[in-house]
């Protein structure tokens, strides 16, 4: 495994870039997973707007004002807090590369940085406001598109995203988060997806509304993109090697298979993130783990399965013409594929009626409902009212 991208580049091509270190294998196909998502976000609500389905909103914006003291103190804020860690981690470089989210996550920086980065970010914005101020004021009409909200949803996405994954982890860790709960909350190990899914998807969803963008063809617009985010955030827990593997799989692989690799089929995950296993002999330094007995690959599989959904959909979505009906679309084929990894992955059960079932278990089968249910309504509503606006 490749706990950061400097293992994976040193191991495949031989380049030994210590700067790498600090880029983390699981950290950075979250990031690609969002950008894309990003991306094909994007391109459905530009498609969407040119077809009339959602329209862009006229705001009226204040140009030419001077700078008020609440900008230069919120720049200062946000300068303080880069240069107290920015000048600490220059001067522990070594030290941050080896361990970078304990140093970003933790307390200790640099007073004199976080001054310095106070007053460059206090006046970059003093100086931005100054070259644009006017002798006097003028509002002004901008057409803001749908599709230019979506980095700002992203962003939304990702902070309360992990926010739910993290509380929903909790929940049902409750023993671990009782035991440590500050530990608990900030540690980019043990993300829930679908408490992560549930609270993105609630916020974004929030924030359209109040920009007046029309819910049912957004969320029809991020179906997609979601399960291609699921399946790029799944890589990143194969390369690592972050515990979301599955159960002992001591099984032969099946002749049928034999023309896969083996790691396809089970695989012992040597040199995992999270250093649980029995040593690899002869092995040196961090992440010498490795698992005691081969195990299913789930990531790899979740990631096959949900790049293979994100083209089923990606393929459908111009042919379904009642709004919502694809995002219904999208929880009934998640809370399948989610339902079916359960069976063959390593998670905490809850004993409920005598028989063990994980959380994940609980919710798929109410997304595959919820997904019924709203086909169902959407469909009949579409037909009384033709109605095509959402």
């Amino acid at each position: 495994m490749y706990p950061s991208l400097y293992d994976l580049f040193a191991d495949l091509f031989g380049i030994h870039f210590a700067p790498l270190e600090m880029i983390k294998s699981f950290g950075f196909f979250v990031a690609l997973a969002f950008i894309l998502a990003a991306y094909f976000f994007a391109e459905e609500l530009k498609r969407k707007e040119k077809e009339g389905l959602v329209k862009p909103n006229i705001v009226r914006v204040l140009k030419g004002e001077k700078v008020k003291t609440s900008e230069l103190i919120v720049s200062f804020f946000l300068g303080f807090i880069v240069g107290y860690k920015l000048l600490y981690v220059a001067l522990n470089f070594s030290a941050f590369t080896e361990d970078t989210q304990g140093y970003l996550l933790s307390l200790k920086g640099n007073l004199l940085g976080a001054i310095i980065g106070g007053i460059i970010s206090a006046y970059l914005k003093y100086y931005e406001k100054e070259k644009e101020k006017l002798p006097e004021p003028v509002w002004v009409e901008e057409t803001v598109h749908p599709f230019q909200e979506v980095g700002n949803m992203t962003l939304i996405a990702a902070i309360s995203g992990i926010a739910g994954a993290k509380i929903f982890n909790s929940l049902e860790n409750w023993g671990d988060f009782l035991r440590d709960p500050i530990a608990s909350l900030i540690s980019f190990s043990g993300l829930t997806i679908y408490g992560g899914l549930i609270f993105g998807t609630f916020f974004v969803l929030l924030y359209a509304h109040k920009k007046g963008l029309k819910l049912l063809h957004v969320v029809d617009a991020c179906a997609p993109s979601l399960i291609l985010s699921y399946g790029i955030g799944r890589i990143g827990c194969q390369v690592a090697g972050d515990g979301d593997w599955g159960i002992d799989n001591l099984a032969p692989k099946p002749h049928a298979l034999s023309f896969l690799p083996d790691w396809m089929w089970t695989y012992h995950y040597p040199h995992n993130v999270n250093d649980v296993g029995i040593p690899i002999p002869g092995c040196v330094g961090d992440h010498c783990m490795q698992l005691a007995n081969p195990v299913f690959p789930t990531p790899f599989y979740e990631t096959t399965m949900a790049l293979l959904l994100f083209f089923f959909l990606w393929s459908i979505r111009k042919k379904i013409k009642v709004p919502g009906v694809l995002f219904c679309v999208y929880l009934m084929v998640n809370g399948m594929e989610r339902f079916l990894i359960e069976l063959i992955r390593v998670n905490t059960k809850y004993i409920i009626f005598g028989h063990g079932i994980t959380q994940a278990q609980l919710i798929s089968p109410l997304f595959f409902l919820v997904g019924i249910i709203g086909i169902i309504y959407l469909s009949k509503k579409y037909s009384k009212n033709k109605f095509s606006e959402a």
